[in-house]
């Protein structure tokens, strides 16, 4: 997602967070359908070098904490080497680890490699984004214990990064490429991603496994995606049939997101729901079909973002009358 082109034409949104308040704009009209946070967008040239020192300082702190991890454990000193010391910089780690775990014998890594390399030198935005990942990946999941550790053993963190680069190749009309590489991550992390799907940064996939995205999907900044989430159509017509996804929005587990639907900006979706229907910003729908905590007239409103918070349960009692 790139920052709102149509300055005059947004809408602030404030929800109240851990650290006082975090903003987001979101464009009136509905083919931009989230944007950058307003706090991300740098508005000097100042800022553009502090985020430059940012990324610099967290490639450093995945090669301190491979160096601590070989330390506690030498037996994994080549295998640390080969995937994270060896190399200069991040994207050149990533298109090397996406490489060695997409290939087969028919695709040797090497080739991948040098495709993935060139997509990842020519596009920074994959980039950013991926370190937008790491970040969202190490606030919000307590499993994971660094960031070399998640990128290294998050397949919901890989199987993004490889749609990033499958998403650039489908724009360049490299279709067949794209759809190779989406044949191989469903094989390879158990998830399936179409190219054609917007995917914005900050985004957690967590566990991963049987997440489901169509082609015509849009998921904003911040969202956070836990396993078997399908976000799917609703029939064999073509067109614009799948769901849009806005900022901070949290999908529980087992959720099916179906049709060209809108989940608004800071929404939470309850575990195992079916949702058809639209879903209002900063409320929560839970059941099959899925219905508004509080009610379609007077939803409860959240005041926290549920992709941050990570909180499922909130607000659940006035669902339902039966906890276990």
């Amino acid at each position: 997602m790139t920052a709102c082109i149509h300055r005059s034409c947004t809408q602030v949104l404030e929800f109240e967070s851990n650290h006082n308040y975090t903003k987001f704009c979101r464009s009136d009209y509905p083919d931009q359908l989230s944007c950058k946070p307003i706090s991300n967008i740098p508005t000097t040239h100042k800022h553009q070098e502090e985020e430059e020192e940012e990324e610099e300082d967290l490639w450093l702190k995945m090669k301190d904490e491979a160096k601590s991890d070989v330390d506690q454990e030498p037996i994994l000193s080549s295998y640390y080497f080969s995937l994270i010391l060896s190399h200069s910089s991040l994207e050149s780690a990533l298109a090397n680890h996406i490489a060695m775990k997409l290939s087969n014998s028919s695709l040797p890594s090497a080739t991948l490699y040098d495709l993935f390399m060139g997509v990842l030198t020519e596009d920074q935005e994959i980039v950013k984004a991926a370190k937008d990942d790491l970040k969202a990946v190490k606030e919000r999941d307590p499993a994971c214990i660094s960031y070399v550790h998640c990128f290294l053993n998050f397949k919901g963190f890989l199987a993004c990064q490889s749609h990033r680069i499958a998403h650039n190749l489908w724009l360049q009309d490299r279709k067949i490429l794209a759809l190779l590489i989406q044949n191989r991550v469903s094989e390879v992390f158990a998830l399936d991603i179409h190219p054609g799907a917007r995917i914005g940064s900050g985004v957690m996939l967590d566990h991963a496994t049987g997440v489901v995205i169509g082609e015509t999907a849009v998921i904003g900044d911040n969202v956070s995606i836990l396993h078997n989430v399908t976000l799917g159509g609703t029939g064999k017509s073509g067109g614009d049939r799948h769901p849009k996804i806005g900022d901070g929005v949290l999908i529980g587990a087992g959720t099916c997101v179906l049709g060209n639907i809108r989940i608004g900006d800071g929404a939470k979706i309850g575990a195992g729901s079916v949702v058809l229907k639209d879903v209002p910003a900063r409320t929560t729908a839970v059941g099959n079909p899925a219905k508004l905590v509080g009610g379609k007239q007077n939803p409860v409103k959240l005041d926290k973002i549920p992709s941050f918070t990570m909180d499922h349960v909130q607000h659940v009692n006035g669902w339902s009358d039966y906890v276990i």
